[in-house]
């Protein structure tokens, strides 16, 4: 009964749920956006539920919310604290054997291609990543091994074609240092596919699904498009890598009503600063917004990653897609414009209240 009557006091507004055991331990984490909704459907009975959930419905003693003004807010919050708390039930969020990497170790006669669980720590080593999920990554690259024939499932020091070769998907590594020149050219391509330089494979593997599909090879045609959804999977993971690793600083405005907005200052994968404002007169606003970001932005850190850690990929990814998604206005900006005397910052602020 209290449970019950706990849920039905609950708001129709965003924010994050936090479900507890007997002992009063956080078991799950989650977020809502009408929190009343997402909650009560935990303590419904319902066929559709997963075995998962089930198992944590019988575990549900009580629960917490927090309420955030935006969706944003409650994607960040929720990430942070499973990252903190490290729920039972949240315990993909937390395995690290889920995220991989591709390291391509350029020192060898035939550049490979690994996927692994650590990043690439050798000089002469190309490293991907990190991504979430370890089977699109193996998926791939197996794709683009097929496609580019470098799937060899022999050695080069036997000098006997592997069976691979019979079947059309390896160029011949297997029979020694022929094929060296033309695996090196293929690797420099899938490099320049995951730099995101030149898409030429990707429009390749494109027309060999069409083909097939045209030739009623639907085994085939299904194979490619698998493949080509893996790869832009990760062609996306490494836009977000490369934004959040350029450290930017920016500020984003979401309107929460016609006369209400929050403005969020952001410096790589975290929000520095989160404020609500009511729209008044924008040009008394300006200083008041000025000064509060005067005062939350800290200098930069010598000390920041030049990589993307495991541990903040998943901020970075929220961020990212939130500033691509188009619900929101943001504005690169210049940390040196906050203490200067030129008006670009207030320029900037009023664009964005426009």
């Amino acid at each position: 009964m209290f449970l019950k009557e706990k849920v039905r006091a609950l708001p129709l507004s965003t924010g994050v749920y936090l479900m507890k055991d007997a002992n009063g331990s956080v078991i799950y984490v989650g977020k809502a956006k009408n929190l009343k909704r997402r909650v009560q459907s935990y303590f419904q009975n319902s066929q559709a539920h997963s075995k998962k959930v089930e198992k944590l419905r019988q575990n549900i003693k009580d629960f917490d919310v927090i309420l955030t003004d935006t969706e944003f807010e409650a994607f960040m919050l929720e990430c942070r604290l499973i990252h903190e708390i490290k729920p039972f039930f949240n315990r993909q969020m937390k395995n690290p054997q889920l995220y991989a990497f591709i390291n391509i170790h350029m020192n060898e006669i035939y550049p490979r291609i690994e996927v692994s669980n650590a990043p690439g720590e050798n000089k002469d080593c190309l490293r991907f990543g990190p991504f979430k999920n370890r089977n699109t990554v193996e998926m791939a690259v197996v794709g683009l091994k097929e496609f580019c024939k470098i799937l060899c499932s022999g050695s080069s020091k036997t000098h006997s074609p592997c069976l691979n070769f019979s079947l059309g998907l390896c160029m011949g590594i297997c029979l020694g240092d022929s094929a060296a020149g033309q695996y090196k050219m293929m690797i420099n391509k899938i490099i320049a596919l995951l730099t995101g330089e030149d898409l030429e494979i990707l429009e390749g593997m494109k027309q060999k699904m069409l083909h097939a599909a045209e030739n009623f090879e639907f085994e085939t045609a299904a194979k490619y498009r698998n493949f080509l959804e893996a790869i832009h999977s990760l062609l996306y993971k490494e836009k977000v890598i490369e934004f959040t690793e350029e450290n930017k600083t920016i500020v984003m405005v979401e309107f929460l009503t016609d006369r209400s907005f929050k403005l969020f200052l952001i410096k790589r994968s975290k929000i520095l600063f989160g404020q609500k404002y009511e729209l008044g007169n924008v040009e008394e606003l300006i200083p008041t917004i000025k000064v509060h970001l005067k005062d939350r932005l800290t200098a930069d850190d010598p000390s920041l990653p030049n990589t993307v850690s495991k541990e903040e990929i998943d901020e970075a990814q929220i961020i990212y897609s939130h500033l691509e998604s188009g619900k929101c206005i943001y504005r690169e900006i210049s940390e040196k414009w906050l203490v200067s005397e030129e008006t670009v910052l207030e320029d900037v602020i009023r664009e964005l209240l426009r």
